[in-house]
């Protein structure tokens, strides 16, 4: 689905936000680790969580994940531990080039028997499910925070063991939403700088799933874009145990209010203030509001240096390639300097009339373009269905805030 966007000159709307997919798939995963003692309340519908609800159902055999990159993670480690059962675990073309060796390795370290079916190191990966063993291991922490995770959640089932993470630990919140969900769910979890230290077992509860803070980046960018306008994001807390919920201090430093209420966050551009000064900041910790904030920092004509983003390069898309490729149609000029460090210091171009922006089959490229449209009416998105892996009900929800969403004809 081709579409093309009109925005409003302010929005004001009440959003529902969809419930995380990153602390749905744990608690889906859990509960089944505990043989299902565990209930998960308001879990998010999107493709990631279909994925992972439709593996566990499975529960043998040939199965792909398509492009949920966590439930590629999540679920070897989860069939490494089902004694007697044996998988062949798969993805899309995309899923095939990222690395998934340090999880194998530490795995097999506890005792768990995975053949990797095509090139080494990646997926497809042939998992023949046995006893495991808990213990302490020791992994890298530098490529993904989905390993660690992955490992943490399986040890109550093995009785338990300690995590060395060493190297630099990317997307460290990711890690303690982790450890937080595991206690919530019964297990006891201690994260002290590098060490992570699991016990025994998991008690019967039911979780209920918090608004997803990933999914707001581009309300933010909307607000900030639109001054005057008033955004209700339902769903959302305060003390959230998601990353980004930073998103409430990068939006302050550009004058947006985040006000919370019973029914979730309110953000208010009334004080906008557009400030021009450069921004520099270290995004290792919140790599999936990189897209978002680069483009809307560009539309912003403010210039930038963000560190900490080399873990871009493994997502759905080289979502570093992705956005250069793609301001770069907007007239941006994106400087990538080394692995994990990108810059914009007011270089552009001329662009044409009306921009085709191409999502890279990455639903964060889809979202974080789309206010784009508040400065290029007419901007076209290519294959805007890619939301539908968090956030399905995105360019509703665009329209409910005054947007125009047009289909193309293809």
């Amino acid at each position: 689905m081709n579409i093309q966007l009109t925005a409003p000159t302010r929005a004001r709307a009440t959003i529902g936000m969809p419930s995380s997919k990153s602390i749905t798939n744990r608690a889906l995963l859990i509960a089944a680790l505990s043989g299902d003692q565990c209930q998960v309340l308001h879990p998010a519908l999107c493709d990631d969580s279909t994925a992972m609800v439709e593996a566990l159902s499975a529960g043998s055999g040939d199965i792909n994940v398509g492009a949920a990159g966590t439930a590629m993670r999540f679920l070897t480690a989860y069939f490494a531990t089902r004694q007697g059962v044996t998988v062949t675990l798969d993805g899309n073309e995309r899923m095939r080039q990222r690395p998934i060796g340090p999880l194998v390795d530490a795995l097999r370290a506890l005792g768990g028997r995975l053949e990797y079916a095509g090139n080494e190191g990646f997926p497809p990966l042939r998992i023949t499910g046995t006893r495991m063993h808990g213990g302490d291991i020791t992994m890298p922490a530098g490529v993904s925070s989905q390993f660690a995770s992955a490992i943490m959640m399986i040890l109550p089932v093995l009785g338990g063991g300690g995590i060395l993470l060493t190297g630099d630990i990317v997307s460290l919140p990711y890690i303690h939403m982790t450890a937080a969900v595991m206690r919530d769910m019964g297990a006891d979890v201690d994260i002290t700088g590098s060490l992570v230290t699991v016990g025994n077992g998991y008690q019967g509860s039911a979780y209920l799933v918090e608004g997803d803070w990933s999914a707001a980046a581009p309300w933010y960018a909307i607000a900030a874009l639109l001054p005057q306008s008033s955004l209700t994001l339902q769903g959302l807390v305060a003390d959230s145990i998601q990353g980004d919920a930073h998103l409430m201090q990068l939006g302050r430093q550009l004058g947006l209010d985040t006000r919370f209420d019973a029914s979730g966050a309110t953000i208010d551009s009334s004080h906008f203030i557009g400030c021009c000064c450069s921004a520099f900041a270290d995004m290792a910790s919140t790599p999936d509001l990189v897209p978002s904030w680069a483009v809307l920092l560009c539309l912003l004509e403010r210039s930038f240096r963000m560190t900490g983003v080399g873990t871009l390069r493994h997502k759905e898309s080289d979502r570093i390639e992705a956005l250069s490729k793609e301001l770069l149609k907007l007239g941006y000029v994106l400087k990538v300097e080394g692995h994990d460090t990108i810059s914009w210091y007011g270089e552009k171009i001329p662009v044409t009339a009306h921009p085709v922006i191409d999502t890279h089959d990455d639903h964060r490229i889809a979202m974080a373009f789309a206010p784009a449209a508040v400065r290029f009416p007419g901007l076209v998105i290519n294959d805007a269905n890619v939301v539908s892996k968090s956030y399905p009900s995105f360019w509703r929800h665009l329209q409910e805030a005054g947007f125009m969403v047009d289909k193309l004809a293809q």
